[in-house]
């Protein structure tokens, strides 16, 4: 299983940005995806959260600006970040705990490979 994400980049204050992460392979079914993100010098931490139903969660640091939604049909999971803050500036990494078919019904959590966003003040 591979989790690809894209559409990281440098956007001012008060911008925009919308990332988004593919998972594909070995795919049975995805239970929940995510976001996190590691700032320089700093521990990884929670965003978002979104459930197979749809319920999302967020870091209250990001509350009322950030905004994730998944596409249960092309396993794929979306970041909408608006109003971003320097304080955004972070590698974003996307995971999902994944269902299996190889080896069948094995369930086991993936990362993909990181989108550096930059928010510049």
């Amino acid at each position: 299983v591979q989790l690809q994400a894209c559409g990281g980049g440098l956007v001012q204050a008060g911008g925009s940005l919308r990332l988004s992460c593919a998972a594909s392979g070995s795919i049975l079914s995805i239970n929940h995806m995510g976001w996190s993100r590691q700032a320089p010098g700093k521990q990884r931490e929670l965003v978002a959260r979104i459930t197979s139903g749809g319920s999302p969660n967020y870091a209250d640091s990001v509350k009322g600006r950030f905004t994730i939604a998944r596409d249960s049909a092309r396993n794929t999971v979306y970041l909408q970040m608006n109003s971003l803050k320097p304080e955004d500036t972070a590698v974003y990494y996307c995971n999902a705990e994944v269902v299996m078919t190889v080896p069948y019904h094995v369930t086991s959590g993936f990362w993909g490979q990181g989108t550096l966003v930059t928010v510049s003040s």
